[in-house]
């Protein structure tokens, strides 16, 4: 995730103040077989063989292979003729690192000539650095095994609407993937009544799970309130109006920027700043693994509470 500044203590105390937060009133026991799949995908793409997934490098295509091997797996079928959807990086010299490329699968809905959910994550990081590894366990590998925890349910219980996951290449490097998918998008972007971007949602040191985008597209936050009733996290809505201090304010920090920037809704899911935010620390042995499967079943509660309701969304030229 791109992000410019970290929150001071004064500035958290009164976001909390005023966004206010959603507490669970409930706390299911966790299942160790999901909770251990949950953290044996994370440990495997925030590995050092992926050599910190940076785009455009044999790392990243490492990844992205990886990417691909679980969604076959999962028996999720591309959204085209295959997973991956090339496109030009902007770099300072052509070279053999220039070419970048997006992972996009589709889960059919029982409804498939309706509108879609886009699901995203970006799998890329930040590479190698002075000899260490930048592996981006919670930034956003975190984000990426999530949205195959969901597509396997999607897939066993299958939504009403078509769900596209869209793995992302080359956030890091100004939301690249994103821009190019919306810019020569893979379905009508009319069909795509919101997107639900995950970037940043392992890490409990905050000890709550981000919800933004309620500011801008209100008849969104309903959903998200309901998914996290029996959330066993702590939600907290805000991060999203322009009084706030530069790189607080997430509006466009992360994937869902190009989406928002098309007039499609969105809600992000994300922590906060943390010590090993883009530093070589961000390893999954830093995961609470209860929170991380928390933060999980809230993403996979809020997509089936979307899906639900997407026909009854209002007219695009009502959601801005």
């Amino acid at each position: 995730m791109i992000r410019y500044s970290n929150l001071t203590r004064v500035v958290l105390a009164a976001s909390l103040c005023m966004a206010g937060a959603v507490h669970a009133q409930s706390r299911p026991a966790v299942s160790d077989s999901v909770t251990a799949k949950l953290m044996r995908r994370l440990s495997a793409l925030s590995a050092d063989s992926m050599e910190g997934r940076r785009a455009g490098s044999p790392g990243g295509a490492r990844a992205r292979a990886w990417i691909v091997r679980e969604l076959q797996a999962i028996g999720v079928p591309p959204l085209g003729a295959r997973y991956d959807m090339p496109f030009a990086l902007r770099m300072r010299a052509p070279g053999p690192d220039s070419v970048g490329a997006n992972v996009v699968a589709r889960i059919a809905g029982t409804n498939p000539n309706g509108p879609a959910m886009v699901i995203s994550a970006h799998y890329d990081h930040l590479g190698v650095r002075n000899g260490e590894i930048f592996n981006g366990a919670d930034d956003d590998a975190s984000g990426c095994v999530t949205l195959l925890m969901i597509a396997e349910r999607l897939m066993a219980q299958r939504p009403q609407h078509d769900v596209i996951l869209a793995f992302f290449d080359a956030e890091e490097g100004g939301l690249q993937g994103a821009r190019a998918f919306v810019a020569n998008p893979p379905l009508p972007l009319e069909r795509v009544a919101v997107d639900v971007n995950l970037d940043m949602i392992a890490r409990q040191d905050g000890g709550a799970l981000w919800v933004a985008g309620t500011s801008h597209y209100p008849f969104l936050k309903p959903f998200a309130e309901a998914a996290a009733k029996n959330t066993p996290v702590t939600i907290r809505f805000g991060h999203d109006t322009k009084d706030l201090k530069p790189g607080d304010d997430w509006t466009s920090s992360s994937d869902h920027g190009a989406f928002h920037g098309k007039g499609i809704p969105f809600l992000y899911l994300g922590v906060e700043d943390h010590p090993d935010y883009h530093k070589s620390g961000d390893d999954a042995d830093k995961v609470d693994p209860a929170f991380f499967r928390g933060t999980m079943e809230f993403a996979s509660a809020l997509v089936r509470r979307l899906d639900a309701a997407l026909a009854s969304f209002p007219a695009r030229a009502d959601k801005r």
